[in-house]
Protein backbone atom coordinates (compact mmCIF):
# COMPACT_ATOMS: atom_id res chain seq x y z
CA UNK A 1 0.00 0.00 0.00
CA UNK A 2 2.63 2.15 0.92
CA UNK A 3 4.86 1.41 -2.41
CA UNK A 4 1.36 1.99 -4.45
CA UNK A 5 1.30 5.52 -2.63
CA UNK A 6 4.55 6.52 -3.14
CA UNK A 7 4.44 5.87 -7.09
CA UNK A 8 1.15 7.76 -7.29
CA UNK A 9 3.09 10.75 -5.27
CA UNK A 10 6.06 10.71 -7.48
CA UNK A 11 4.14 10.46 -10.89
CA UNK A 12 1.74 13.71 -9.65
CA UNK A 13 5.53 15.47 -9.23
CA UNK A 14 6.60 14.35 -12.43
CA UNK A 15 3.42 15.82 -14.38
CA UNK A 16 3.61 18.89 -12.74
CA UNK A 17 6.80 19.59 -13.68
CA UNK A 18 5.91 18.56 -16.84
CA UNK A 19 3.56 21.24 -16.93
CA UNK A 20 5.43 23.74 -15.13
CA UNK A 21 8.39 23.73 -18.06
CA UNK A 22 6.11 23.63 -20.78
CA UNK A 23 3.88 26.89 -19.30
CA UNK A 24 7.80 28.35 -19.02
CA UNK A 25 9.10 27.51 -22.39
CA UNK A 26 6.09 28.70 -23.79
CA UNK A 27 6.45 31.97 -21.99
CA UNK A 28 10.21 32.23 -23.68
CA UNK A 29 8.75 31.75 -26.62
CA UNK A 30 6.15 34.54 -26.20
CA UNK A 31 9.12 37.00 -24.95
CA UNK A 32 11.44 35.88 -28.03
CA UNK A 33 7.90 36.26 -30.51
CA UNK A 34 7.41 40.21 -28.93
CA UNK A 35 11.39 40.50 -28.76
CA UNK A 36 11.38 39.61 -32.62
CA UNK A 37 8.01 41.52 -32.99
CA UNK A 38 10.23 44.85 -31.75
CA UNK A 39 13.32 43.99 -33.75
CA UNK A 40 10.94 44.01 -36.85
CA UNK A 41 9.00 47.31 -35.93
CA UNK A 42 12.29 48.85 -35.17
CA UNK A 43 14.35 48.25 -38.71
CA UNK A 44 11.40 48.23 -40.86
CA UNK A 45 11.33 50.48 -44.30
CA UNK A 46 10.37 53.72 -45.45
CA UNK A 47 9.34 53.84 -49.04
CA UNK A 48 11.16 57.06 -50.65
CA UNK A 49 8.99 58.48 -53.64
CA UNK A 50 11.78 60.05 -55.59
CA UNK A 51 12.24 61.51 -59.53
CA UNK A 52 15.05 59.22 -59.66
CA UNK A 53 13.35 56.45 -58.81
CA UNK A 54 11.58 55.13 -55.75
CA UNK A 55 13.79 53.34 -52.94
CA UNK A 56 13.17 51.42 -49.67
CA UNK A 57 15.29 52.94 -46.66
CA UNK A 58 15.39 51.15 -43.02
CA UNK A 59 14.14 53.55 -40.32
CA UNK A 60 17.37 54.98 -38.06
CA UNK A 61 19.64 53.91 -41.09
CA UNK A 62 23.32 53.20 -38.74
CA UNK A 63 25.81 53.38 -41.28
CA UNK A 64 25.02 57.18 -43.78
CA UNK A 65 26.74 58.36 -46.67
CA UNK A 66 26.38 62.13 -47.67
CA UNK A 67 27.28 63.70 -50.64
CA UNK A 68 24.75 66.39 -50.68
CA UNK A 69 26.57 69.11 -48.42
CA UNK A 70 22.87 70.89 -47.66
CA UNK A 71 21.81 67.06 -46.74
CA UNK A 72 25.07 67.10 -44.05
CA UNK A 73 24.52 70.49 -42.45
CA UNK A 74 20.77 69.46 -42.15
CA UNK A 75 21.37 65.68 -40.49
CA UNK A 76 24.58 67.42 -38.19
CA UNK A 77 21.73 70.50 -37.07
CA UNK A 78 18.98 67.52 -36.26
CA UNK A 79 22.64 65.92 -34.46
CA UNK A 80 22.57 62.17 -36.75
CA UNK A 81 26.00 60.91 -37.51
CA UNK A 82 27.60 60.19 -40.56
CA UNK A 83 29.58 57.71 -41.47
CA UNK A 84 31.58 58.75 -45.23
CA UNK A 85 31.36 62.53 -47.01
CA UNK A 86 32.73 63.87 -50.02
CA UNK A 87 35.53 65.88 -48.41
CA UNK A 88 36.65 67.63 -51.79
CA UNK A 89 35.04 70.96 -50.67
CA UNK A 90 33.36 70.41 -47.36
CA UNK A 91 31.95 74.10 -46.34
CA UNK A 92 34.44 75.38 -43.38
CA UNK A 93 31.07 75.68 -40.97
CA UNK A 94 31.33 71.82 -41.30
CA UNK A 95 34.94 70.99 -41.19
CA UNK A 96 34.82 68.74 -38.46
CA UNK A 97 33.62 66.19 -41.36
CA UNK A 98 37.29 66.68 -42.35
CA UNK A 99 38.19 64.18 -39.70
CA UNK A 100 39.79 60.66 -39.84
CA UNK A 101 36.92 59.03 -38.30
CA UNK A 102 34.53 60.01 -41.41
CA UNK A 103 35.95 58.11 -44.38
CA UNK A 104 36.40 60.08 -47.75
CA UNK A 105 33.69 58.84 -50.11
CA UNK A 106 35.49 60.86 -53.15
CA UNK A 107 34.45 64.57 -54.54
CA UNK A 108 30.92 65.46 -55.92
CA UNK A 109 31.64 64.40 -59.23
CA UNK A 110 33.37 61.70 -58.96
CA UNK A 111 32.34 58.84 -56.40
CA UNK A 112 34.52 56.26 -54.75
CA UNK A 113 32.89 53.32 -55.43
CA UNK A 114 35.55 50.88 -53.99
CA UNK A 115 35.34 53.04 -50.47
CA UNK A 116 31.50 53.22 -50.56
CA UNK A 117 30.88 49.27 -51.18
CA UNK A 118 33.99 49.24 -48.05
CA UNK A 119 31.65 51.48 -45.90
CA UNK A 120 28.67 48.87 -46.87
CA UNK A 121 26.15 51.93 -45.95
CA UNK A 122 22.59 51.54 -44.98
CA UNK A 123 22.19 54.96 -47.35
CA UNK A 124 23.21 57.24 -49.60
CA UNK A 125 22.23 60.80 -49.49
CA UNK A 126 22.85 62.78 -53.01
CA UNK A 127 21.90 65.87 -54.95
CA UNK A 128 21.96 67.61 -58.85
CA UNK A 129 25.80 66.74 -58.57
CA UNK A 130 25.24 62.92 -58.44
CA UNK A 131 22.18 62.12 -60.33
CA UNK A 132 24.41 60.65 -63.44
CA UNK A 133 25.13 58.24 -61.64
CA UNK A 134 22.46 57.80 -59.39
CA UNK A 135 21.72 53.77 -60.85
CA UNK A 136 25.99 52.68 -59.77
CA UNK A 137 25.22 54.40 -56.30
CA UNK A 138 22.30 52.28 -55.89
CA UNK A 139 23.78 48.44 -56.55
CA UNK A 140 25.73 49.87 -52.89
CA UNK A 141 23.15 50.90 -51.30
CA UNK A 142 19.65 52.52 -51.03
CA UNK A 143 20.37 55.96 -52.62
CA UNK A 144 17.84 58.64 -51.88
CA UNK A 145 18.16 62.20 -54.33
CA UNK A 146 17.30 65.60 -52.40
CA UNK A 147 18.13 68.32 -54.43
CA UNK A 148 16.26 71.11 -54.35
CA UNK A 149 14.23 72.27 -57.42
CA UNK A 150 14.76 75.88 -58.10
CA UNK A 151 11.92 76.23 -59.21
CA UNK A 152 9.57 75.94 -56.15
CA UNK A 153 11.96 76.36 -54.02
CA UNK A 154 10.82 76.76 -50.17
CA UNK A 155 8.07 73.44 -50.67
CA UNK A 156 11.11 71.45 -52.61
CA UNK A 157 13.35 71.78 -49.07
CA UNK A 158 10.64 71.50 -47.15
CA UNK A 159 10.29 67.92 -48.86
CA UNK A 160 13.08 67.09 -48.33
CA UNK A 161 13.75 68.35 -44.93
CA UNK A 162 10.55 66.44 -44.30
CA UNK A 163 12.02 62.68 -46.35
CA UNK A 164 15.20 63.27 -43.51
CA UNK A 165 12.83 63.55 -40.28
CA UNK A 166 10.74 60.36 -41.69
CA UNK A 167 13.69 58.28 -42.15
CA UNK A 168 15.57 59.53 -38.75
CA UNK A 169 12.52 60.01 -36.51
CA UNK A 170 13.11 63.56 -36.09
CA UNK A 171 9.68 64.81 -37.52
CA UNK A 172 9.09 67.40 -34.54
CA UNK A 173 13.14 68.40 -34.95
CA UNK A 174 12.53 69.52 -38.43
CA UNK A 175 9.08 71.32 -37.96
CA UNK A 176 10.57 73.37 -35.06
CA UNK A 177 13.53 74.34 -37.60
CA UNK A 178 11.01 75.02 -40.19
CA UNK A 179 8.67 77.51 -38.22
CA UNK A 180 11.76 79.19 -37.16
CA UNK A 181 12.94 79.74 -41.13
CA UNK A 182 9.02 80.37 -41.88
CA UNK A 183 9.68 83.24 -39.26
CA UNK A 184 12.60 85.08 -40.45
CA UNK A 185 10.96 84.70 -44.26
CA UNK A 186 7.86 86.65 -43.09
CA UNK A 187 10.33 89.25 -41.49
CA UNK A 188 12.25 89.23 -44.61
CA UNK A 189 9.24 89.82 -46.96
CA UNK A 190 8.25 92.80 -45.33
CA UNK A 191 11.69 93.94 -45.40
CA UNK A 192 11.62 93.35 -49.02
CA UNK A 193 8.68 95.75 -49.18
CA UNK A 194 9.17 98.34 -47.50
CA UNK A 195 12.91 98.64 -49.51
CA UNK A 196 11.32 98.71 -52.61
CA UNK A 197 14.56 98.23 -54.19
CA UNK A 198 15.43 95.85 -56.88
CA UNK A 199 18.29 93.54 -57.28
CA UNK A 200 20.48 91.71 -59.51
CA UNK A 201 22.50 88.09 -59.04
CA UNK A 202 25.38 87.54 -60.47
CA UNK A 203 28.01 84.49 -60.32
CA UNK A 204 31.79 85.86 -60.26
CA UNK A 205 33.96 83.33 -62.05
CA UNK A 206 37.38 84.68 -62.50
CA UNK A 207 37.16 87.56 -64.68
CA UNK A 208 33.77 86.29 -66.06
CA UNK A 209 30.34 86.97 -64.94
CA UNK A 210 26.61 85.20 -65.23
CA UNK A 211 23.20 86.59 -63.79
CA UNK A 212 19.94 84.75 -62.25
CA UNK A 213 16.92 85.77 -61.94
CA UNK A 214 13.36 84.29 -61.00
CA UNK A 215 13.19 80.39 -60.94
CA UNK A 216 17.00 80.25 -61.15
CA UNK A 217 19.91 78.22 -58.66
CA UNK A 218 19.67 81.81 -56.91
CA UNK A 219 16.09 82.86 -57.63
CA UNK A 220 15.18 82.40 -54.36
CA UNK A 221 16.40 86.16 -53.41
CA UNK A 222 13.17 86.60 -56.27
CA UNK A 223 10.44 83.94 -55.66
CA UNK A 224 10.47 84.01 -51.71
CA UNK A 225 12.04 86.50 -50.12
CA UNK A 226 10.32 88.80 -52.76
CA UNK A 227 12.83 90.99 -53.24
CA UNK A 228 12.07 92.56 -57.20
CA UNK A 229 14.48 91.76 -60.14
CA UNK A 230 15.93 94.17 -61.95
CA UNK A 231 15.53 91.58 -65.02
CA UNK A 232 12.62 89.09 -64.82
CA UNK A 233 14.00 87.72 -68.35
CA UNK A 234 16.95 86.57 -67.50
CA UNK A 235 17.86 82.93 -69.21
CA UNK A 236 17.10 80.63 -65.73
CA UNK A 237 20.25 77.69 -65.97
CA UNK A 238 22.35 76.11 -64.08
CA UNK A 239 25.43 77.99 -64.96
CA UNK A 240 23.42 81.30 -65.44
CA UNK A 241 22.66 83.20 -68.59
CA UNK A 242 26.40 85.11 -69.53
CA UNK A 243 26.56 88.71 -69.31
CA UNK A 244 28.61 91.68 -69.43
CA UNK A 245 29.51 94.25 -66.92
CA UNK A 246 27.97 96.89 -69.40
CA UNK A 247 24.99 94.46 -68.65
CA UNK A 248 25.13 95.22 -65.02
CA UNK A 249 25.71 99.25 -66.12
CA UNK A 250 22.52 99.01 -68.13
CA UNK A 251 20.35 96.97 -65.84
CA UNK A 252 21.50 99.95 -62.91
CA UNK A 253 20.50 97.77 -60.06
CA UNK A 254 19.56 98.98 -56.73
CA UNK A 255 20.95 95.95 -55.45
CA UNK A 256 23.88 93.68 -56.64
CA UNK A 257 24.30 90.61 -54.79
CA UNK A 258 27.28 88.83 -56.00
CA UNK A 259 28.44 84.95 -55.58
CA UNK A 260 31.65 84.49 -55.91
CA UNK A 261 32.34 81.05 -57.07
CA UNK A 262 36.68 80.81 -56.84
CA UNK A 263 36.03 81.74 -52.85
CA UNK A 264 33.95 78.73 -52.79
CA UNK A 265 35.50 76.33 -54.50
CA UNK A 266 38.72 77.25 -52.14
CA UNK A 267 40.77 79.10 -54.66
CA UNK A 268 41.77 83.03 -54.09
CA UNK A 269 39.08 85.29 -53.77
CA UNK A 270 38.92 88.10 -56.83
CA UNK A 271 35.37 88.91 -57.04
CA UNK A 272 35.89 92.80 -55.63
CA UNK A 273 38.72 93.59 -58.29
CA UNK A 274 36.47 92.37 -61.28
CA UNK A 275 33.07 93.63 -59.76
CA UNK A 276 33.52 96.87 -58.95
CA UNK A 277 35.33 97.83 -61.98
CA UNK A 278 35.00 101.27 -63.13
CA UNK A 279 31.84 100.33 -65.55
CA UNK A 280 30.33 99.36 -62.48
CA UNK A 281 31.05 102.42 -60.39
CA UNK A 282 28.45 104.53 -62.06
CA UNK A 283 25.92 102.14 -60.97
CA UNK A 284 23.21 102.85 -58.29
CA UNK A 285 23.97 99.79 -56.32
CA UNK A 286 27.92 100.87 -55.91
CA UNK A 287 26.88 104.59 -55.44
CA UNK A 288 24.61 103.64 -52.35
CA UNK A 289 27.39 100.50 -51.20
CA UNK A 290 24.92 98.39 -51.92
CA UNK A 291 27.17 95.30 -53.38
CA UNK A 292 26.84 92.83 -51.61
CA UNK A 293 28.99 89.85 -51.57
CA UNK A 294 27.00 86.77 -50.01
CA UNK A 295 28.85 83.70 -48.20
CA UNK A 296 29.85 81.26 -51.18
CA UNK A 297 29.15 78.12 -48.84
CA UNK A 298 25.72 78.91 -48.38
CA UNK A 299 25.08 80.02 -51.98
CA UNK A 300 27.22 77.54 -53.95
CA UNK A 301 28.09 74.85 -52.10
CA UNK A 302 25.65 73.76 -49.03
CA UNK A 303 21.89 75.45 -50.36
CA UNK A 304 19.11 73.21 -49.04
CA UNK A 305 19.90 72.84 -45.41
CA UNK A 306 18.06 73.74 -42.36
CA UNK A 307 21.79 75.84 -41.33
CA UNK A 308 22.35 77.17 -45.05
CA UNK A 309 18.56 78.14 -45.76
CA UNK A 310 18.21 80.23 -41.97
CA UNK A 311 21.96 81.82 -43.12
CA UNK A 312 21.03 82.67 -47.08
CA UNK A 313 17.80 84.71 -45.36
CA UNK A 314 19.79 86.21 -42.63
CA UNK A 315 22.25 87.61 -45.60
CA UNK A 316 19.48 88.69 -47.54
CA UNK A 317 17.73 90.44 -44.11
CA UNK A 318 20.87 92.09 -43.39
CA UNK A 319 21.23 93.94 -47.11
CA UNK A 320 17.81 95.42 -47.03
CA UNK A 321 18.11 97.09 -43.03
CA UNK A 322 21.34 99.12 -44.69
Amino acid sequence: MKKLLLLLFMSIMVFALAACGSDEEKSSDEGNSGSKEKETAETENIKITQELGDTEVPQNPEKVVVFDYGVLDSLDKLGVEVAGVAKGNIPSYLEKYEGEEYENIGSLKEPDFEKIAEIDPDVIFISGRQSSVYDQLSELAPTVYLGVDTTRYMESFKENMSTLGKIFDKQSEVEEELATIDESIAGIQEKAKQADENALIILANDDKISAYGPSSRFGIIHDVFNVPAVDKDIEASTHGQNVSFEYVVEKNPDLLYVIDRSAAIGEESSAKQIVENELVQGTKAYENDNIVYLDPEFWYLSGGGLVSVQGMVDEIQASLEK
